[in-house]
């Protein structure tokens, strides 16, 4: 009987550091498991020494498959690369940092077993992460449940498990600004969390700067929810309100007390209120019509300088984006959506 396959995708962004220790710590986990196994490393444009370690790493080991993207895309389409490109009966994405520890892959596997299609990591604490982090990550999560339409567990982490048949629906979704756990809650299909407790990084420091996070942050609000457009509609009803008390006032002081005064203050308040509700709500529209335009042009998601080793030697050309496999699994849908009508 053939043997199932892992696939194990990791996104690397300069880490030098950490990529031996990480391969042999998934060497060793997986000695023990009756499994098939690849490692995707999916280099997002690194300007250390990270391609060459994959090389050699390449050379040594067949199972590690290496895939070079043409620049630095981020860290949601890597993983995203790698989901296109893995070929596995189950699929597990991680960081390679060791903040993802390769022990846990047994424990994932142990659920997929029990015929769970989705496993998602919950980190109940990060032992090097600040406070500021954390509290504002716990209120991030709390606000953006509170807007959005689909769940996004608090804690969630990109290192999860996924059935074959989740990875291809995932390839469904083809959006440029892209926040994967949104995606994944939205998907459905049999989940199962697993809680864990971070270690600190093996080696090196974050590449996930004040920027990258904020811009992952306003992604996740804008592809989780609609709720920001509707900030036109409450704003204006709590506008209407003030303005009628506003009026109430004027005609009290007109009519009742005749003591009307110099508006100056009120009318500057006035103005600078309404001015700048005005701009944030056209700032608003305008971040989900520069999405929209963003999608319109259909654009690759990201571009390979070298694709996956294995399918290279087969002779398949990797060095355009995956747009391909997605319309191949829709168009392999069709015939049976048919069927079924």
């Amino acid at each position: 009987m053939k043997k199932k396959r892992l696939s194990i995708v990791v996104p690397v962004y300069n880490e030098e550091d950490n990529l031996q220790h990480f391969y042999e710590a998934v060497r060793q986990t997986m000695a023990g498991l009756e499994l098939d196994w690849e490692i995707i490393f999916v280099d997002d444009g690194s300007r250390d020494k990270s391609r060459a370690i994959l090389a050699r790493l390449e050379r040594e080991d067949a199972r590690v498959q290496p895939m070079l993207l043409a620049r630095n895309y981020g860290h949601q389409l890597a993983l995203t690369c790698g989901l296109d490109h893995a070929d596995g009966d189950v699929v597990i994405t991680m960081d390679g940092d060791m903040q993802h520890p390769p022990e846990l892959i047994p424990a994932l596997l142990k659920y997929w077993h029990e015929g769970y299609d989705v496993v998602q990591t919950i980190r109940d604490a990060t032992r090097d992460a600040s406070w500021l982090k954390r509290t504002t990550s716990g209120g991030y999560y709390k606000f953006l449940n509170l807007i959005s339409e689909v769940p996004v567990q608090p804690g969630g982490s990109d290192f999860r498990l996924m059935d074959r048949k989740a990875v291809l629906a995932f390839r469904r979704y083809r959006e440029h600004a892209r926040f994967i756990r949104g995606l994944i809650g939205a998907m459905g299909f049999r989940q199962k969390q697993l809680h864990f407790t971070a270690p600190p990084r093996f080696a090196g420091s974050s590449k996930f700067s004040p920027r990258k996070m904020w811009r992952l942050a306003v992604d996740g609000v804008f592809t989780c929810s609609t709720f920001p457009l509707r900030l036109g509609l409450y704003f204006g009803m709590a506008s209407l309100f003030a303005s009628g008390c506003v009026f109430l006032h004027v005609l009290y002081e007109t009519f009742v007390s005749e003591d009307t005064t110099a508006g100056w203050p009120t009318i500057m308040a006035c103005l600078l209120f309404f001015g700048g509700m005005q701009l944030l709500i056209l700032g608003i529209i305008g971040e989900y019509l520069g999405r929209t335009y963003e999608e319109t042009k259909r654009r690759p998601l990201y571009l390979l300088e070298r694709g996956k080793p294995e399918d290279l030697a087969h002779g398949l050309d990797d060095t355009v984006a995956a747009e391909a496999i997605a319309m191949a699994n829709d168009s392999a849908e069709e015939p049976e959506a048919a069927h079924e009508s």
